[in-house]
């Protein structure tokens, strides 16, 4: 009999990179020396237990097909090891979904000092949720028992099969989204004035936010800062848990926001403290510094992309390219060709292979149930599978784990859309001990059922040949809701890929006044970006957090960098230029010629100036603004003729102008006469040329009165 001591060996190392790969993950998004062993422990296997599932479901392929002879030449297991990892796997990922990350939850969002009343707390808070689950466990139980009579076997059946439907319901839901959301994401992020519009099309959602929770946090804080002058009642009783508020909210010289919180907008501190209402003001407090170190993470990604994606704008003109950051073995021209054609071509080529990806998982959803043998995925992985014979190599494994990653990232890229769970969140370094095990909890509630799901896209002759489906599966269609449920329920992840793929939840939204998922739609829609939010709007929020106006803006640090747009100043209001000397000959006019002019008519009198013009708005169309400026110029041109157009003078003593001299055709008369003669003798021979008659005395003098004649 073959030895499995290479298998053996290239499975426990498989294990170790996969658990080095989460402890690098915690620590990225975790204080490792800060965080208590009891809650890393947890988390840390409920992403090690889940992500080993990738692994052990080629490798229980390949160990069924050696056991029935039909030939595996993959990695594989004994019967025996396989079951026990299973069993490993399911049972304590279900303990720490359920039941350990819950209590954990609550337990570190409590408030409390003592570690007592955190668990009452924690126990008290998830009573409610329990209470729903155990309720349908009930109803189960008793259909159960009518159908197949009081069998221990039936209640792990029922208690799996609920746990299956609830985590593939939310599954199919997410993944559905995802199989559309990140091929798309892949094709825009390759166009980057695209990305850098819809980066700055966020930032004032973000701004806003961040602005919300920095004033939520001076709130708190000024609560404690009365708490803490209390010296007298109650507040006696817990002056130990009142310094350590202070402590944590900071002293005021030390904050990192500058303006302060109006008086009016501050909750006041009740006449009698408890130990529930410091519990409460320590719970809102920590989640609104959480909250706060969320948003001012997000804001910083939001300016360093947007400051780098405008740097790669601007270097296709020097293709050189300088982020202003240490990268000593790229040339500034390597790094433009990287940037600029490289990374973009990878992105495109990765969002295609998603892109086929994502239609042969819903291919193999929708085929499953009438044709199982045709199956996108079955073919790449099992080699022959209308043979008796199928084999599973070491290819058709890593194609199967393969598979299985691209649909949990589908289906956990999600979950960050869905506006319902928006208040969790993962910041690095800095990640809230409640958000950690809520991710944690989704990350082991939506994988194994995922896996079984994988399952399912094979041949049932085969799938139904593996260890997971005698441990799982088995249990599952024991009943015939159950069966219905696992091939017919999963036809349904079509509703979630049109949604998104027409953009109906953005529809939903304007019907109904709320969105169901976050998406960029709105911008597309409204290129111009006027509104509230607009890309204009995320722009100048940047372009002021990158000149160092940070502070006044946010009341946060200053931040030294480089605008975006430092090469293109804006546009200042349209002004008139008058040399020196014009303005002296200008005020001597106004004075009547007079060589003096009298302090009383400088201090007293207002001199004539040109009409406002009409503001212009930052976009119209093309007639509208021609018609706008053409008004503008001649309004100006009315009150202050240039010297060019300015008629010479007719009498010899009046200085010349420098303007142009009007032949005779064009004046009234002779040339004799003032100027308002002349004036009006122009107005009347301008008329006829298109045969109308003249005006006044000079209308009716010889030679025509300034008609042509012919």
């Amino acid at each position: 009999m073959a030895s499995s001591v290479g298998s053996d060996v290239f499975a426990i190392l498989a294990l170790l990179t996969i658990s080095s790969a989460v402890l690098l993950l915690l620590r990225h998004y975790l204080p490792l020396r800060s965080t208590p062993a009891f809650l890393l422990v947890p988390i840390f296997f409920a992403l090690v237990l889940p992500t080993s599932a990738l692994l052990l479901v080629p490798i229980d392929l390949a160990s069924s097909a050696r056991v029935s002879n039909h030939g595996g030449k993959g990695v594989w297991l004994p019967q025996r090891a396989v079951l026990v990892s299973w069993r490993i796997v399911y049972w304590l990922t279900f303990v720490l979904t359920w039941l350990v990350l819950p209590l954990l939850a609550e337990y570190m969002d409590a408030g409390y000092r003592d570690p007592k009343s955190r668990l009452i707390y924690s126990l008290r808070s998830n009573a409610r949720y329990q209470l729903i689950v155990l309720s349908c466990a009930v109803v189960g139980l008793i259909y159960m028992i009518f159908s197949y009579g009081f069998d221990f076997t039936a209640i792990k059946a029922l208690v799996m099969a609920l746990a299956y439907v609830w985590g593939l319901i939310l599954a199919i839901y997410l993944m559905g989204h995802g199989l559309v959301a990140l091929p798309r994401k892949m094709f825009r992020k390759a166009d980057t004035s695209g990305s850098l519009r819809r980066v700055q099309g966020h930032a004032p959602r973000v701004h806003e936010k961040l602005q919300d929770a920095i004033s939520a946090l001076d709130e708190l804080d000024a609560q404690v800062t009365q708490l803490k002058q209390r010296k007298t009642g109650t507040a006696r009783d817990f002056a130990e848990w009142i310094d350590e508020l202070a402590d944590l909210a900071g002293p005021p010289d030390s904050r990192l926001f500058i303006p302060p919180t109006p008086t009016e907008s501050i909750t006041s501190v009740p006449a009698v403290i408890t130990e529930r209402y410091l519990a409460d003001l320590t719970r809102r407090l920590i989640r609104a510094k959480s909250r706060r170190a969320r948003y001012i993470h997000e804001w910083d990604n939001i300016v360093r992309s947007a400051s780098d994606l405008q740097t790669i704008l601007d270097s296709k003109a020097s293709k050189k390219l300088n982020f202003g950051r240490s990268t000593s073995f790229i040339t500034p021209y390597m790094r433009y060709h990287l940037y600029v054609h490289v990374i973009p071509a990878f992105r495109i080529a990765l969002g295609a292979i998603s892109s086929l990806a994502s239609v042969a998982i819903i291919w193999s959803e929708i085929i499953k149930f009438p044709a199982p043998h045709l199956s996108a995925v079955s073919l790449t992985v099992i080699h022959h599978p209308s043979d008796d014979n199928y084999q599973i190599g070491f290819g058709g494994q890593l194609l199967a784990s393969l598979w299985i990653t691209y649909m949990c990232v589908c289906a956990l890229s999600s979950v960050n859309d869905v506006p319902t769970w928006n208040q969790r969140a993962l910041v690095k370094r800095n990640t809230y001990a409640e958000s950690a095990c809520w991710y944690a909890g989704q990350i082991a509630k939506l994988t194994v059922p995922l896996a079984y799901n994988f399952l399912t896209f094979l041949p049932r002759n085969i799938h139904q040949n593996s260890t997971f489906y005698n441990f799982l599966g088995r249990l599952i269609n024991l009943t015939p809701l159950g069966t219905w449920f696992d091939y017919l329920f999963p036809i349904f992840i079509l509703l979630p890929v049109c949604a998104t793929l027409f953009n109906l939840y953005s529809k939903i939204k304007n019907i109904l006044g709320f969105g169901i998922l976050e998406d960029d739609e709105g911008e597309e829609e409204n290129p111009s970006g006027f509104g509230t939010g607009g890309w204009r709007e995320g722009r100048n929020l940047i372009n002021q957090d990158l000149q160092g106006n940070r502070s006044t803006t946010l009341g946060l640090r200053e931040s030294p960098r480089v605008s975006l747009d430092t090469s293109r100043p804006s546009r200042a209001a349209p002004t008139r230029w008058v040399p020196p000397s014009e303005r002296t000959t200008a005020s001597a006019r106004n004075d009547g010629g007079s060589g003096a002019v009298s302090s009383t008519r400088i201090a007293g009198s207002t001199p004539r100036s040109r009409p406002d013009l009409e503001p212009e708005p930052e976009e119209e169309n093309f007639f509208t603004l021609f018609g706008r400026r053409v008004k503008n110029t001649l309004d100006t041109v009315s009150i202050d003729t240039p010297k060019w157009m300015q008629p010479s003078p007719t009498s010899p003593n009046q200085p010349s102008s420098g303007g142009f001299k009007r032949p005779k055709w064009f004046t009234a008369g002779d040339g004799d006469g003032d100027d308002s003669s002349t004036n009006n003798g122009a107005a009347s021979n301008f008329l006829g040329f298109f045969g109308g008659g003249g005006g006044g005395s000079n209308s009716n003098s010889g030679g025509g009165g300034g008609r042509i004649v012919i």
